[in-house]
């Protein structure tokens, strides 16, 4: 398999050291509503969350576009892809969905962020991998050595190995294709959440089949079942679909506490890397609440946003919507992101893993899933303010103009009422600093409407704190 999302160029990222680019970068993300915009993926470009190549002091806060509150945020600047994609030069984010042949795949996007490009990690089944085999003519021909049964074949593993974690959640992980009605598709990953057959991927993952198109889950046994999409959330970058005729014997992956996750924890991934369904791969947290933003790259992209987890675990192309296990094997994140430096191999012109995945935590995953599976619509925590998605290092300015020329603190909103006006500059959450729009956008969907946010900002110079309870906003329209 083989797909990764393209995204425009990006403007460096304030709070990243700057990184040389192998590709063009992504671009920056039009105005995004006030703290309401999804996940997208990422060009060949800078670190983490595709760091862009950021200034270490970039220019005082300019109010940049107004994204407002309202949704879906504006369209980027220029969609651009990059990396050609996965079936050559203007595809989309996933390879074609061979079956039996490649078909063009459909421009999905490419994740773009303000502080980190990284790039969705779905691809299209098949990819152009493949083998030789070649047949050896020396006439010395070949040796042939044999284990003794006393000897290798006895291996007893560990309850905490990475071969017995491994054992016991791929049976619970099933590789996505997800085809459009013209025929357009790609491939991705999923893992059970109930027993009542629903699963949990990436919304970027099954959004080709959303209007009428097919979706199929196969688990490592073969056994291949439909599957109808429940409810995906665009913004959050998360989907879940439902198996028809689902198995009664399925066994949901335990989560884990993402908010417990420590630096230097290990990880275990699982997905379908370039096709190839089943793979694991290992590493350990590299950091957190890594600030990714997404888009499709497309006229008509909407944005996504997440305060990641960021892993050196390999992660490539169909790789999306996989769980991040830890050592325990308790889900911790979905695999949705990567940042990459060059064109790929395999003859797909796509590029791989370079020790820099990004995943959802699954604290905010499981929470988004439970409102899809029971109202089939995402609910967003918002704060009623437009921010400048602009490259700043120096806070989420508020905006003097929301979209539309709609007001940039929403009348009687939670900004508002918390004494919020345009020019103010939000630099911390809680004790999450804030460098930049997307930041703050990021670790506003941490939380969940009706939460009591601490909002520290500057005006003229002095700083402020204050108190503001989160509003919602139901649905990415």
């Amino acid at each position: 398999m083989s797909t990764e999302n393209e995204g425009n160029a990006v403007p460096p990222a304030p709070s990243a050291p700057p990184v040389p680019m192998a590709s063009p970068a992504a671009s920056p993300q039009g105005p995004a509503p006030e703290g309401n915009a999804p996940t997208a993926p990422l060009p060949p470009v800078h670190h983490e969350a595709t760091a862009a190549s950021a200034a270490d002091h970039g220019p005082a806060h300019q109010p940049g576009p107004a994204p407002d509150g309202s949704w879906p945020p504006p369209p980027p600047a220029t969609p651009a892809y990059v990396d050609g994609g996965s079936g050559g030069a203007g595809t989309g984010w996933g390879s074609a969905y061979q079956q039996p042949a490649p078909k063009p795949r459909g421009g999905r996007g490419g994740l773009v962020a303000a502080v980190l490009v990284a790039a969705l990690v779905a691809g299209g089944l098949g990819g152009g991998l493949g083998y030789t085999l070649a047949k050896d003519r020396d006439d010395r021909g070949s040796t042939t050595v044999s284990a003794s049964d006393s000897g290798a074949t006895q291996v007893k593993r560990a309850p905490g190995t990475i071969a017995n974690v491994a054992a016991k959640a791929l049976p619970s992980t099933v590789t996505i294709q997800a085809e459009s009605t013209n025929g357009e598709g790609g491939t991705g990953t999923g893992f059970v959440f109930d027993t009542q057959g629903h699963i949990v991927t990436n919304n970027h993952v099954v959004a080709d089949a959303v209007d009428g198109g097919k979706l199929t889950a196969t688990f490592p046994d073969g056994k291949k079942y439909d599957a109808e999409i429940v409810g995906h959330a665009q913004g959050y970058d998360v989907a879940v679909i439902k198996l028809k005729n689902a198995p009664s014997d399925l066994k949901p992956l335990a989560l884990g506490d993402s908010d417990k996750v420590a630096v230097g924890d290990e990880t275990i991934a699982i997905g379908a890397p370039f096709g190839l369904s089943n793979t694991v791969t290992t590493g350990i947290i590299s950091a957190k609440d890594r600030p990714v933003a997404s888009s499709d790259g497309s006229s008509t992209s909407k944005a996504s946003y997440m305060s990641a987890l960021q892993t050196d675990a390999s992660i490539n192309p169909g790789n999306s919507g996989g769980p991040l296990l830890d050592a325990s094997g308790a889900v911790i994140g979905i695999n949705s992101a990567i940042q990459s430096t060059g064109s790929g191999g395999f003859g797909t012109g796509q590029s791989g893993s370079i020790g820099l995945g990004f995943a959802i935590p699954i604290n905010q995953a499981k929470y988004v899933a439970q409102q899809l599976i029971k109202t089939g619509k995402p609910v967003y925590a918002r704060i009623g303010a437009s921010v400048s998605l602009q490259d700043s290092s120096d806070g989420a300015q508020i905006t003097d103009q929301g979209t539309g020329g709609a007001a940039a603190v929403e009348a009687g909103g939670p900004a508002d009422k918390a004494g919020l006006k345009p020019g103010d500059v939000i630099t911390k959450l809680d004790d999450h600093v804030i460098d930049s729009g997307p930041t703050l956008i990021g670790e506003i969907w941490t939380h969940k409407p009706n939460d009591k946010v601490t909002v520290t900002y500057k005006r003229g110079g002095q700083e402020h704190t204050v108190e503001l309870t989160l509003g919602s906003r139901v649905g990415d329209n």
